[in-house]
């Protein structure tokens, strides 16, 4: 399923905007990874766009604890793997979100459900769920053995080329990464930001040959 799961009329401009991009997208928009024909493990991760008087909108995403075995210490959205009891991918986002943040699911506004993406590395088939925060209630880590921080981050943040690279990883691989406060956000994450940033009309152009050694800029945000 892709696009809008019900009328979008009454949310900001902005949050209008993203969901309509939305609505003709692939899988390759984010990634030109293919997911296998069967297999893989099914996930869900939560994209969950706020609107702050401050700052405007903003964007959920936790740090994952150091200490985990899988992808410790990266930035990510909330989410994780489906359990036999959950309804489908939606159901899926919102009880990792909730356990891994404490956001109430009363308060979140499910709009859309994404192309499924492959993440090799973990064998995870992942269904992003496009979501907004129409009632925001207080985030922080769960459980410090599995969350080590949790932040709403400005889109403007994110968008503000002085904030965008490219990151190397030692096995080769090179990829989007953005800085923010106390984070370095790259790999699976950043893809999707990435896209969410272009699809939403926020791209500013900005310097994509400036790629950086993974550890050096891991080491910067600490």
């Amino acid at each position: 399923m892709n696009g809008a799961t019900e009328p979008v009329t009454d949310l900001p401009d902005w949050m209008q905007r993203l969901v309509k991009a939305t609505e003709e997208i692939d899988a390759t928009t984010f990634s030109k990874i293919k997911a296998p024909a069967s297999g893989g493990r099914p996930a869900s991760v939560l994209m969950l766009f706020g609107d702050n008087a401050d700052h405007g909108p903003d964007v959920l995403l936790l740090r994952r604890a150091d200490t985990l075995g899988s992808h410790p210490g990266q930035v990510a959205f909330p989410g994780g793997a489906a359990d036999p009891t959950d309804d489908g991918p939606v159901a899926t986002a919102l009880r990792e979100a909730y356990e891994e943040t404490g956001v109430l699911e009363s308060g979140v506004r499910p709009l859309t459900v994404m192309p499924e993406l492959y993440v090799p590395v973990s064998g995870f088939v992942v269904t992003p769920v496009l979501a907004y925060w129409e009632q925001p209630s207080p985030v922080a880590p769960v459980d410090p053995a599995e969350t080590a921080a949790v932040a709403r981050v400005p889109v403007a943040h994110l968008a503000d080329p002085a904030n965008r690279f490219r990151v190397r990883h030692p096995a080769g691989y090179v990829g989007a990464a953005f800085s923010a406060p106390g984070m370095l956000v790259w790999g699976f994450t950043a893809g999707l930001l990435n896209g969410l940033i272009a699809l939403g009309g926020w791209e500013q152009p900005w310097d994509a040959t400036d790629v950086r050694d993974l550890e050096l800029a891991l080491r910067a945000t600490q």
